[in-house]
């Protein structure tokens, strides 16, 4: 079934709308012959009057060079005078001034056009301006989402230790100071102190260092930047703070609670469903698509691995591969000593 997008008089993007609504909402006069339309397959945005054809039974295109005839000639009900704003509807309320070619408000078509897959810009709560709805996604699968996890986790151990190491010096000299002792019980209450802390440190980091990058402007991490990808909503909106770290929260403690399989059904699940979506991401209603995604320009998305991302999986590969080689000869060193 074709899907098209349409304008509205607020210059507002809606849809995907398949032909019978479309067709409908011309039928009830909402939809003016001005009006932008679009679908896959046509190059830019056109007026509705110029494409009407294809929907509606008993109509025919309309050539650009009559779009400026006196209305009041045609037979079309919903025609407004060329003094008119093309995008408004028809009906008593008076229609605004035309927007003139520089005209802010009327650049999103300008934007849309430039791309055969971007459909109009839509506001969010002026929280988002970059985000423009529609248009084709690329998802970022498990190697990509791999390796910047690799990166991520240099980022985040390097981080956890800068707080951990200052901490245990600290410990350490607090128990020196009030002796070695093992019948001192400031000793041994700093020591336990100190174990109760890593964890909360090794959960809060990395969850505040996720949440505060990827709820800012960059909508990534330091890993994801390097891939070229992002984190989104589901509906391809900025994700706030709280929704960002409450997703790494999981991850983390998921995992750790099975023994590391959540990381494993995690990694199944980005490799498997539809939109890549692991099980944080159902929870947390999130996407990790394409940086360029949800943008002004979509066509610059990638479906390939790119560079980066094979680079640091060749890398980690080589490092498994020693670190099973050192194992093994330590292992081998071990049973000869043994014999």
């Amino acid at each position: 079934m074709t899907e098209w997008y349409y304008s509205d008089a607020q210059r507002q993007q809606h849809g995907p709308v398949g032909s019978e609504e479309l067709a409908s909402l011309h039928g009830r006069g909402l939809l003016a012959p001005d009006s932008l339309v679009w679908r896959e397959g046509l190059p830019a945005w056109v007026p509705w009057r110029e494409i009407m054809h294809e929907v509606v039974s008993g109509t025919a295109s309309t050539p650009a060079s009559l779009a400026d005839t006196d209305a009041a000639t045609t037979a079309d009900p919903f025609a407004t005078p060329a003094a008119a704003d093309p995008f408004a509807l028809a009906g008593p309320a008076p229609a605004p001034a035309a927007p003139s070619a520089g005209d802010d408000a009327f650049r999103p078509y300008a934007i849309a056009e430039a791309s055969p897959y971007a459909p109009p810009q839509a506001s969010v709560a002026g929280r988002d301006p970059g985000y423009v709805a529609g248009g084709r996604v690329v998802h970022a699968g498990l190697w990509k989402r791999f390796a910047a996890s690799v990166i991520d986790s240099f980022v985040t151990t390097i981080l956890s230790y800068a707080l951990l190491i200052p901490l245990m010096l600290i410990s350490v000299g607090s128990m020196g100071a009030m002796g070695a002792d093992g019948d001192n019980p400031f000793a041994a209450g700093a020591s336990v102190a100190m174990m109760l802390l890593i964890y909360p440190i090794l959960l809060v980091v990395p969850s505040v260092y996720f949440g505060w990058m990827q709820s800012s402007s960059l909508q990534a991490s330091l890993g994801k930047m390097a891939i070229g990808i992002k984190v989104v909503r589901g509906d391809g909106t900025r994700v706030s703070f709280w929704r960002a770290f409450l997703r790494s929260l999981f991850y983390v403690v998921f995992g750790a609670v099975t023994c590391g399989l959540g990381v494993l059904i995690s990694g199944l699940m980005a490799a498997l469903t539809e939109r890549k979506q692991a099980l944080h991401d159902m929870v947390c209603d999130t996407l990790v698509v394409d940086k360029h995604a949800f943008t002004e320009h979509p066509e610059w998305q990638r479906e390939e691995l790119g560079v980066v991302t094979i680079v640091i999986l060749v890398l980690f590969g080589l490092l498994f591969v020693g670190m099973i080689a050192v194992y093994a000869i330590m292992g081998a060193m071990m049973l000869g000593m043994g014999n």
